[in-house]
């Protein structure tokens, strides 16, 4: 088990220590605040987010360790920030209470992005490691003057929502070299330890799943459903802790979900969490399915820490994390993705899940499962690299090794990756696509060249003949793939008047229209 124990402070580091509620704080608490987006321009400074490491935790401790309405501040206060910029940020909280053991510490430490986001002026996205915290420029008018406010504030709302909680304690911490030293010595494997706990528990297992609706302050349709094969999408909670929440806060973001009759036992559909889905969704989505990824997939909310995007040109799925900066092979960023994913939407095409999915014996397991995965980030790729099957570890594609949709397809094609020749699904064992239909194109274009070689000698001998005029086939309004164009081959128009004296007949093709323009008879000048 992961050691619990209080932070040791380094010598020579600047450190701010306050205890106690204040009489007022300089800035509103309220429900109302959930939602709030603090933008670029209305930011005083980010903290953690994308360019500066980030982490949330909360440790359970005898009461006897914990110092309660405490905060210690190490490294500089907002006072000491320059506007605009960004810096590290580590929120760690110490709780103590009759009923507060291990099994709660995620519990609580996913309610401070709940009550943070009360905070007027101050934004909380995302969990764990990957916090990003906007102050506006608004509440430092107001006199918003230090993060020890901030600390005080939610400590104040923890124990008062969760009165389970006895003592709390915090450290928070902007120095960066301590965040970084903290993030991997103690919080990642306390974050390991918590996900490993499930690894051995399946859907089949249990009579009930459970909720979480925190989210739906920023997605409002948004339909988080928790089970021993899928843990939120923010990673943050597996089914062990919405079991723990649900016991102690019946009532709140953690709810019972009843399984009820399992419709699809490969996609993962289940009555009673379509039922809860239509409930909660108020009524946008009335069917989930947990292990699919296209059909009736899972709801996205935003706090996601992965995406996946379908990628038909391969016929392949590719995943990226939120660290990721560059774009993927499909030409898009994962904020790019980000903005059409969340929201509380079931998009076919792309889905949002959390890192713990990936050690889920059903992952994705009705569209394939790892066998479907063609490109993820190398930073990605390693750190789950023990759940890929042997069998694909080398013919998953990292940024190494493509960059573009044809540079993927190049090394799919060399590493011979299933979906070069059809996806068996290992869940049934059905194949599932027919790989790809490259050779039949090819074909096609050789077919095309050999009719325009023979037509043309003829043309240039018999300039005059005049063949059986062939008739013109209707407009149909189509919707065409888009891959690559064929290229026609040049040959020699007739004279004016006669009609093209060669019939080519292409079958099966794929061809691109970038635009068709319609033209009646030209006008007349002066319009008459």
């Amino acid at each position: 088990m992961a050691e619990r124990k209080r932070v040791e402070v380094p010598e020579g580091v600047k450190k701010k220590e306050v205890s106690g509620v204040p009489e007022s704080f300089p800035f509103e608490i309220s429900p109302m605040f959930e939602g709030e987006r603090v933008r670029k321009g209305d930011m005083y400074v980010e903290l953690g987010g994308p360019s500066q490491p980030g982490f949330e935790l909360v440790i359970a401790l005898p009461k006897d360790q914990v110092e309660d309405m405490k905060v210690t501040l190490i490294g500089p206060d907002l006072d000491e920030m320059e506007e605009g910029k960004a810096y590290p940020y580590a929120m760690i909280y110490y709780v103590a209470g009759d009923q507060v053991d291990n099994d709660l510490e995620p519990v609580i430490e996913r309610r401070n992005h709940d009550f943070q986001n009360y905070i007027e002026g101050y934004m909380h996205l995302n969990q764990r490691y990957d916090i990003w915290i906007r102050i506006s420029k608004g509440a430092i008018k107001k006199g918003l003057k230090s993060l020890t406010e901030i600390a005080l504030a939610t400590m104040f709302l923890f124990k008062n929502e969760l009165p389970f909680i006895e003592k709390i304690e915090a450290v928070y911490i902007t120095d960066k070299e301590l965040v970084e030293k903290l993030l991997n010595e103690m919080a990642m494997p306390i974050y390991e330890e918590r996900d490993a706990r499930v690894e051995q528990l399946h859907d089949e297992d249990v009579e009930e799943f459970y909720s979480c609706t925190l989210c739906q302050s920023f997605a409002p349709t948004n339909v988080c459903v928790i089970s021993p094969d899928r843990p939120s999408l923010c990673g943050a909670i597996t089914w062990f802790d919405g079991r723990a929440a649900a016991r102690v806060d019946p009532e709140g973001p953690n709810r019972a979900v009843p399984k009820g009759e399992c419709i699809d036992p490969i996609g993962g559909e289940y009555t009673g969490v379509n039922e809860f889905a239509k409930e909660e969704s108020g009524g946008e989505y009335d069917r989930i399915k947990l292990h699919s990824f296209f059909e009736y997939p899972h709801t996205s909310c935003g706090c996601f820490e992965v995406i996946g995007f379908y990628m038909p040109e391969v016929d392949g799925i590719g995943w990226v994390h939120r660290g990721y900066p560059d774009p993927a092979p499909n030409g898009l960023t994962f904020s790019t993705m980000a903005g059409q994913t969340g929201g509380g939407k079931q998009v076919v095409g792309f889905l949002g899940i959390g890192i713990a999915y990936f050690r889920s014996k059903k992952f994705i397991q009705a569209d394939g499962g790892w066998y479907r995965v063609v490109w993820m980030p190398k930073e990605l790729k390693e750190r789950v690299l023990k759940y890929i099957p042997e069998d694909m570890r080398d013919k998953i594609a990292t940024e190494e090794d493509a960059k573009t949709i044809e540079e993927l397809k190049e090394f799919l094609k060399k590493v011979n990756h299933p979906v070069v020749t059809g996806v068996v699904r290992p869940v049934d064992g059905k194949k599932i696509t027919e790989g790809w239909k490259e050779e039949e194109e090819e074909k096609v274009e050789e077919v095309v060249e050999e009719k325009a070689e023979e037509a043309a000698p003829a043309e240039a001998a018999q300039p005059a003949a005049q063949p059986v005029q062939q008739p013109m086939m209707p407009m149909q309004p189509v919707q065409m793939p888009a891959i690559p164009q064929i290229q026609m081959p040049q040959i020699q128009l007739p004279a004016a008047g006669q009609q093209p004296g060669i019939k080519l007949i292409i079958k099966d093709a794929k061809i691109i229209i970038d635009k068709v323009i319609i033209r009646g008879k030209e006008e007349k000048k002066g319009g008459k």
